[in-house]
């Protein structure tokens, strides 16, 4: 085996080519995995995990790739990143308000995808559209600028009332799905959801929440040869070595012919990438 390079994982790096082109970081280095398809790929946990934040050794990776403390301590690693509706920064008790300022308090795109099925989400408006890359949506929709992270989820509760805010990965693994008219599902949702949003403009200003009603539908291909019918998803933690023939790439999942494996849940730890191909 040729060893493509080691080093701390880090979630891999995407742009919107045709289709998405992605780059592995590891260590200092990083690995174009698109060149790869069709090959025997294999990955080697070392058994070491460093932080991603602090670099600090660790025995458990805690938020997809930080130490204890850095998850204790860290705004990024607070559950209002996860539930942005819980934000509390207006209350003076954002954990690191700088951060804040910089991630939360900015605007933040209400979105439609079609990953699994049809989605509402999230993200800031920099991130349009790596987001929905790293989730594995095939199609996206903005339908709102909003002025905050906290606007952003709380529009998002109301508009999941009709329609789910999650990714079923598996299903989202196993195909693309039939393209969706995301125009008239997002007219559909919005007329359902019209006294929802109303009660928030009347709540926060006309200001916080813009329909974005010129927005156009993106749409994604990823690189896959050819899709699992059963998922099966690999473990480092119970089995250091993992691979096969590479297959495809999708939101941040690896696909072989033997199992699939999340990239991004194995932020900071200590892997080797190898191939059968002579590099």
């Amino acid at each position: 085996m040729s060893v493509l390079g080691s080093g701390g994982v880090r979630k891999m790096r995407t742009a919107l080519d045709e289709p998405v082109s992605y780059t592995l970081p590891l260590g200092d280095g990083e690995v174009a995995m698109n060149p790869l398809l069709g090959q025997v790929v294999h990955l080697a946990y070392s058994g070491e995990i460093r932080c991603i934040h602090c670099d600090r050794k660790t025995s458990k990776s805690f938020n997809q790739g930080y130490c204890y403390p850095c998850f204790k301590r860290l705004a990024r690693c607070d559950s209002c990143i996860v539930s942005p509706e819980k934000c509390h920064f207006h209350e003076g008790t954002c954990r690191e308000p700088e951060w804040g300022l910089a991630n939360c308090m900015i605007d933040h795109i209400v979105y439609l995808s079609h990953t699994s099925g049809l989605k509402v989400g999230i993200t800031r408006g920099s991130q349009v559209p790596t987001r929905w890359i790293d989730q594995g949506a095939t199609q996206a929709l903005p339908l709102y600028r909003v002025a905050s992270r906290l606007h952003s989820g709380l529009l998002e509760v109301a508009l999941a009332r009709e329609i789910g805010d999650r990714t079923q990965w598996q299903a989202m693994l196993k195909g693309d799905g039939e393209p969706q008219d995301l125009h008239a599902a997002a007219g559909a949702l919005l007329e359902r959801c019209a006294d929802g949003v109303q009660a928030l403009l009347q709540e926060h200003g006309l200001q916080a929440l813009t329909r974005l009603t010129d927005a156009e539908v993106t749409t994604i291909r990823f690189p896959v040869l050819e899709y699992p019918v059963k998922v099966k998803s690999f473990n480092l933690d119970k089995t250091p070595r993992v691979g096969g023939t590479l297959l495809g790439i999708k939101g941040q999942y690896l696909i072989f012919d033997s199992g699939v494996i999340n990239l991004r849940k194995y932020g900071g730890y200590q892997l080797t990438l190898e191939t059968a191909t002579e590099v």
